[in-house]
């Protein structure tokens, strides 16, 4: 084992860096978690909360209906865009056609 010998202020200035150091790394963490999936939802959980079948819900999106993110082929919406259209769901005859928000025709 080497013993290294350094000046006691050389060791408080690299301490203070190093705690320096290790606050930025916790700040960025946090930020890193406030970005995860927590409220966004993905296609089997929008289906089962709406009650509607995978192909009703690619026709909300496609009508412009319901707002998405999709990252590679991983479709993603958020809570608050899914709440918003509730009523149209929910008030909306079976046999009706879905039209996009231009056309009310829901």
């Amino acid at each position: 084992m080497e013993v290294v010998s350094i000046d006691r202020s050389t060791y408080e200035e690299l301490l203070t860096s190093f705690n320096s150091f290790v606050i930025k790394m916790k700040e960025m963490v946090s930020r890193g978690n406030d970005k995860g999936l927590g409220d966004w939802l993905d296609n089997q959980d929008v289906c089962q909360m709406l009650n509607i079948s995978p192909r009703t819900l690619q026709t909300l999106r496609d009508n412009g209906t319901l707002a998405y993110s999709q990252i590679n082929r991983k479709v993603y919406y958020k809570l608050e865009d899914v709440e918003g259209i509730l009523y149209v769901v929910d008030g909306r005859d079976k046999n009706s056609k879905m039209c996009n928000l231009k056309t009310n025709c829901l």
